[in-house]
């Protein structure tokens, strides 16, 4: 059934690491897709200066921003305690939204038909169902972290645990009796299953997040089937509707970003797949020890680099590297990203295996150096070398100045490396087929709209 004029979508972000942007973006289509609808967007007010730009505003006039308290008093200080930020907002956000979106219904005019959210956001599903409204959740990572989570009590009772880790030797035990999981370690389980502190108000919101997401009236994630069949089968059996939109970037390319360092101009003038582009997200820092290991390593290689590295961080890198690097290297503040990766002279990517970087990667068809941080790091890192075959882990997890000059040569000028290129180039064809005009993601895209869109008395 095709959307009234009085569909109004509630959207609720989770405005910490990268979850916010990739749910902006899904939801820009969707807006795009269908003009009658209002998008009312809440999120902290940080977290919307950051994502809503001014051509974001004036491109997509049925999709405004509600700014959210972040649950933090005037005057408040933090005690240093981890996710303190996180558990201040959650503890606050099911007041504060309610009284948001009375505010977005009195303006717009229009009750609110439906509830999109992170995940994350887990109060969300009774939130839905006390408005009589659908709740449609955004997984944001992938989908073999998500099938983890959903296994939580299993992998609890099967794992032994002695404190706050598996008991020794069970770290190597693999996850085969979880369907698609069969190269998955213990050890790459993200934390909050069998890592870290159980009780803790994180760990403690993972679980609420997969005990209450199989309420969702549907779940959808910014990934694609062909991508791994068995894990998206699995998945699919355990919601009402499991719904694969992705990826993201190919399906609704951004426009091109900033690029104040010149990296797009200075990329012409290299080699094809010759440049080692370096960056870990938004919220990852390597070690010092670590950073000098791999400014040694790219120093000694005489490979052509690109690193993205804030300002407060250049402190540690070794005194004289950047003078001694300037003329085949470039160390900026901020890069843009996913045109790197889509440049033909990059020829791998370091990274800390984050989903959104993880896609861009692959879209972009360039290989992968993995050093895993924290979350669902390991995990994507066991996928990416053991069961799509896509890029390689360092020795140890951490750099070395040998080990990072190994990997690099390994990729970039060796025959695993053209075996790794291959692989992810067959990837990125099965990538664009799926977001193509007949693609499994299209036609997911195409469910979810129906489902976030369809009138209010119309949701069964």
């Amino acid at each position: 059934m095709a959307p009234t004029a009085d569909s109004h979508v509630a959207v609720v972000a989770f405005p910490f690491g990268t979850h916010a942007s990739p749910l902006l973006a899904i939801i820009r289509r969707l807006a795009a897709a269908s003009p009658e609808t209002i998008f009312s967007f809440f999120n902290t007010c940080q977290s919307n200066n950051t994502i809503f730009s001014t051509s974001v505003v004036a491109s997509s006039p049925n999709v405004k921003p509600y700014n959210v308290w972040d649950g933090v008093h005037e005057g408040y200080t933090f005690s240093g305690k981890p996710q303190e930020h996180i558990e201040l907002f959650m503890k606050a956000a099911p007041q504060s939204l309610h009284r948001n979106m009375d505010m977005a219904v009195a303006e717009t005019g229009k009750e609110v038909t439906c509830l999109v959210t992170d995940a994350f956001i887990w109060f969300a599903a009774e939130m839905a169902q006390e408005m009589g409204v659908p709740w449609v959740p955004l997984w944001a990572p992938g989908p073999c972290p998500l099938l983890a989570h959903l296994y939580t009590d299993l992998i609890r009772h099967r794992v032994s645990i002695a404190g706050d880790h598996p008991a020794p030797g069970s770290g190597n035990e693999r996850l085969s009796f979880i369907p698609g999981m069969s190269k998955i370690l213990v050890q790459d389980l993200p934390d909050g299953i069998v890592f870290g502190n159980l009780e803790s108000f994180f760990s403690t919101m993972l679980h609420q997040t997969s005990l209450m997401l199989p309420q969702a009236t549907a779940v959808f994630i910014n990934s694609f089937e062909e991508l791994d069949k068995t894990v998206t089968g699995e998945l699919k059996s355990k919601f009402h509707k499991f719904l694969s939109v992705g990826p993201f970037n190919l399906a609704s390319p951004p426009p091109p970003a900033q690029d104040d360092s010149g990296c797009l101009p200075w990329l012409d003038k290299q080699e094809p797949a010759s440049v080692a582009y370096i960056s870990f997200g938004s919220v990852a820092i390597p070690p010092k020890e670590e950073l000098v290991a791999i400014a040694e390593a790219l120093e000694g290689s005489g490979i052509p680099f690109i690193w993205s590295l804030r300002e407060n961080v250049r402190p540690n890198l070794p005194k004289a590297f950047l003078d001694k690097t300037e003329k085949r290297g470039k160390v900026v503040p901020w890069a843009p990203q996913a045109d790197i990766l889509y440049h033909r002279a990059i020829g791998v990517f370091v990274t800390h295996c984050g989903w959104n970087s993880l896609l861009e990667s692959m879209v972009g068809g360039v290989p992968m150096i993995c050093r895993p941080f924290f979350g669902d790091h390991k995990l994507n890192g066991r996928m990416i070398e053991d069961v799509w075959e896509i890029g390689i882990k360092l020795e140890g997890g951490v750099f070395t100045k040998g080990g990072m000059e190994r990997c690099l040569a390994m990729v970039l000028s060796q025959e695993k490396g053209k075996r790794i290129r291959a692989k992810i180039k067959l990837l990125k064809d099965l990538a664009t087929e799926a977001v193509g005009p007949t693609g499994s993601s299209t036609g997911n895209f195409k469910l979810l709209l129906d489902v976030i869109t369809r009138p209010r008395g119309f949701q069964k």
